[in-house]
């Protein structure tokens, strides 16, 4: 199995991505590039480490987490699909069938709402990646487009969140901090909710429960 620093010095990765990032920003999503890629990696890893899989399930988590959105440069409806065709295509020599398998298999249903998990790897990630909620996320923070678009209103008005395992209650918890000056904690809810729902499933997998604080209260 390649290294995840190899993964990171692969051209055609790093140019999908950042392929993957403009397409995005031209159509007015949160953003999706290196520092999503980079939050969801390192998120992945952690949480893999904490629920004790396998040295082999964090180096696949890492790496899926890192990957994930690299078809998005193609298409945002499809880009869970196409990214783990992608990622076959460029990887296929380097890892085993079942390692190549546990990755296409995470990074085709880290976007299905509908998704029905068959390994820890694809678990991992969804919760990684629904975790990844920043201002910085935010591309255009007018006041006009703020005022219109909720998603960017919801990561605009979060000022902090981090995603907590405790081994000892089988918790996975997402912490939020959120100005509700600029944005009320119902919005989160409104689009939010099925995401929510997404994770409490992952979480199920793993055999822990999933639980959501919002500015110290707890909500799930």
């Amino acid at each position: 199995m390649i290294t995840i620093d190899e993964i990171k010095k692969n051209p055609l990765v790093m140019e999908f991505l950042q392929q993957s990032k403009s397409s995005l920003e031209a159509q007015g999503y949160t953003e999706h590039g290196l520092k999503h890629a980079q939050i969801v990696a390192d998120r992945a890893r952690m949480i893999a480490e904490k629920i004790r899989l396998t040295k082999e399930e964090q180096k696949l988590s890492e790496i899926a987490g890192f990957c994930h959105d690299i078809g998005n440069f193609l298409s945002r409806s499809y880009h869970h699909y196409l990214g783990a065709l992608i990622f076959q295509q460029i990887f296929s020599q380097n890892f085993t069938p079942e390692e190549l398998s546990s990755i296409m298999q995470a990074i085709s249903s880290h976007d299905k709402s509908e998704s029905e998990f068959s390994n820890n790897v694809a678990a991992v990630l969804v919760l990684a990646d629904k975790s990844d909620v920043r201002v910085s996320r935010v591309l255009n923070k007018n006041a006009e487009n703020l005022k219109k678009d909720i998603h960017d209103r919801v990561n605009y008005a979060t000022k902090s969140s981090e995603i907590k395992v405790d081994e000892k209650k089988k918790r996975i918890t997402l912490v939020l901090e959120i100005d509700t000056n600029l944005d009320p904690i119902i919005e989160y809810f409104e689009i939010f909710t099925e995401r929510m729902v997404v994770c409490r499933k992952a979480a199920q997998y793993l055999d822990y429960k999933f639980g959501l604080i919002i500015n110290d209260f707890k909500l799930l």
